[in-house]
């Protein structure tokens, strides 16, 4: 520990405030509080479960979900700020909460439906004015939360308040916030789906969510936060820990033993593992007792979940099925044995109770995880890996929307277009019309051309990459995940569309 303090402490490409956040990941690692079940150490020592980096002693939950349409009628007593009344003080209560944001980042992860919160504010103000003043906030968030794991939202309602951010989304090129637009074609109108499917393809946001899939998730509502994790409103996630499907497959003996021995017994250790997480947290922590927001209302803890990852199915698959060179995304036998294998995983989740969890009836919910920086041959989540996508990109949105089902929490997939597609966005729409009546729960587009790309679901500019790899300091620390990621995963090689 002490060298990697030491390395911390001298490096010359991190700024002060990402020094302290990894001197603080360093602090609580030094401990070691949690009753790890043996079968979990032996799998995670192989990598073939994986703790996402959380550290080893929870005190706060990996993404919180605040309710911050609650927050600007109400306001905070612990913040002292009153109900806003107009536009900046809407804007200037914002930014204060969020600044008292928790999540594994340190950073908020969700700021909420921001046209949904702008909007009631906006009368009586012009559009110049109103942008400026949405222009400044958006600064505002990108320089200081400077974080890409830091998602907003919009829709599935059209709204002055969402077009004017769509308008200067196009304009300011910013990579923090994340947006997602919730799309339902018959809530939203075609003029404001295709203004936002121009601005994705200008500027790599927003990504389009299927809300009539989603909706019904979870009572009293949901957001999207992070890497298109679906939580709900008021609440959020314990923890995300995931199982490494191609790792796995590396210790069984076969197919035959991969399913009906070592899947299940690792899909087990890692509930385990989970409930040990959120016990320590709900227990032990003191968070909820001392947190202002669950003391005001802003969240429940009984509206926290814990989310269960998925990662590696491409690799794990070609991986079984490497003596038969058959390939996930291409031939039926390696797609129906991604479909067995996500059907034990659904199987087993769903029997496993996961404490503290009441929202999603005491057990874990299923993610479609996005990878880390350092993912060697683990592409994100049910995704084909990069280089051997289909030529139609139909033909890959058919076979997306075979395991997109299975994953309340999230599940995505990422396609660049070529300059042309600018020109017709209407085509675009189209495409994302069918795809979620097939029923795709998430996809997300951006220019080839683009500086702003999407690595496994945040947003990094290339030019910030090319600074950072000189040994530069760059502002936003996502940047430093994506340039592995970028390059282990060759993603500037994946396949361009067209329409």
């Amino acid at each position: 520990m002490s060298n990697r303090t030491y390395d911390v402490l001298t490096s010359k490409k991190q700024t002060y405030r990402q020094k302290i956040i990894a001197l603080a990941r360093e602090a609580e690692n030094s401990l070691d509080v949690l009753n790890l079940p043996e079968r979990f150490r032996y799998y995670f020592e192989t990598r073939a479960l994986c703790d996402m980096g959380e550290g080893n002693a929870p005190y706060r939950p990996r993404y919180v979900m605040v309710d911050f349409e609650k927050f600007l009628r109400q306001g905070s007593k612990f913040l002292k700020i009153d109900p806003p009344k107009d536009l900046n003080g809407a804007l200037t209560a914002l930014q204060i909460i969020y600044y008292h944001t928790p999540s594994i980042t340190t950073m908020p992860v969700y700021l909420g439906n921001l046209d949904k919160l702008i909007d009631p504010f906006l009368d009586g103000v012009s559009d110049e004015d109103a942008k400026k003043q949405i222009k400044n906030f958006l600064n505002y968030i990108d320089r200081t939360v400077a974080d890409g794991y830091c998602h907003a939202n919009l829709g599935p309602e059209a709204t002055r308040a969402g077009r004017l951010i769509l308008e200067l989304e196009q304009e300011l090129q910013n990579a923090v916030p994340n947006f997602t637009l919730k799309y339902d074609p018959e809530i939203t109108p075609d003029d404001f789906a295709e203004l936002a499917i121009k601005c994705s393809l200008a500027c790599s946001n927003p990504a389009i969510c299927n809300d009539k899939m989603n909706r019904d998730t979870y009572p009293g509502g949901y957001g999207i936060s992070s890497c298109y994790n679906l939580l709900p409103i008021g609440g959020g996630a314990y923890t995300l820990s995931r199982v490494v499907i191609p790792r796995l497959a590396k210790l069984s003996k076969g197919i035959d033993d991969f399913l009906e021995n070592v899947l299940p017994d690792a899909l087990a250790a890692l509930g385990e593992y989970m409930n040990e997480r959120i016990a320590f947290l709900v227990e032990k922590s003191g968070y909820f007792e001392s947190d202002f927001m669950t003391q005001e209302g802003l969240v429940e803890r009984e509206r926290f979940v814990g989310m269960y990852g998925v990662a590696g199915l491409c690799d794990g698959v070609n991986y079984l099925l490497q003596d038969k060179g058959l390939r996930y995304g291409h031939d039926e036998e390696a797609n129906l044995l991604a479909e067995k294998i996500l059907t034990i995983i659904d199987s087993t989740v769903k029997e496993l109770p996961a404490k503290y969890s009441e929202i999603a009836g005491g057990h874990f919910m299923l993610h479609a995880q996005a990878g880390l920086s350092d993912d060697v041959g683990v592409t994100s989540g049910v995704r084909i890996v990069v280089g051997d996508e289909p030529e139609n990109i139909l033909d890959h949105l058919r076979h997306s929307t075979r395991y997109h089902r299975f994953f309340p929490t999230g599940c995505s997939d990422i396609f660049p277009f070529d300059t042309t597609a600018s020109r017709n966005p209407a085509a675009v729409l189209d495409i994302v019309k069918g795809a979620f009546k097939l029923g795709d729960r998430y996809c997300a587009f951006y220019g080839s051309d683009s500086d702003l790309v999407r690595i496994t679901g945040y947003l990094v500019k290339r030019s910030e990459l090319q600074k950072y790899d000189s040994g530069e300091v760059v502002l936003h620390d996502t940047v430093q995940n994506g340039s592995a990621n970028y390059k282990l995963n060759r993603l500037n090689e994946r396949k361009v569309r067209n329409v």
